[in-house]
């Protein structure tokens, strides 16, 4: 008879609590490969973000010096048109006295040779109207300034 090794044959005990050890380090390899590339990511993220912000003040510090020079610029021209709008209302105050100054000198004057005008117009024109001749002639009409009296009224009045 030939001997046959024995081939033992033994059955692989596994407990529970194995299991949930051989679960729970497969849970942290995933979760440890999940956080290894979020952490690749954001490493990319704040290389990219440091490169942004030495452009960003590169580029940054020429544009407030430019900005500076035209704010100190617009700052020059505003001086300028203060210098010019005092120097307007002082001339503006200045023609309102000369204006006012010339009203009070010629104005009654000027009023009263008008006025003697007017009177003496007025008379002429009611001794004319006294005379025969006048009267045959057209009736005088009202003007009014501004205002213009429509084509029609105007036949009926010519009529008249």
């Amino acid at each position: 008879m030939s001997v046959m090794p024995a081939v033992i044959k033994e059955r692989c005990a596994v407990s529970g609590g194995e299991v949930a050890g051989i679960l729970v380090a497969v849970f942290w390899a995933i979760l440890v490969s999940f956080l290894a590339v979020a952490l690749a990511r954001l490493a990319q993220t704040l290389r990219a973000t440091t490169r942004l912000v030495a452009d960003v003040t590169e580029q940054a510090v020429p544009l407030l010096t430019d900005a500076s020079a035209a704010v100190r610029s617009a700052q020059t021209q505003l001086d300028r048109v203060d210098a010019i709008a005092t120097d307007v209302q002082e001339v503006t105050s200045n023609a309102s006295a000369l204006s006012t100054t010339v009203a009070t000198t010629f104005g009654g004057p000027l009023v009263k040779v008008a006025a003697f005008g007017y009177g003496v117009r007025r008379a002429l024109g009611r001794k004319d109207a006294q005379s025969p001749a006048a009267r045959t002639e057209s009736p005088r009409h009202t003007v009014v300034v501004g205002r213009a009296v429509p084509y029609r009224r105007w036949r009926k009045r010519k009529k008249d």
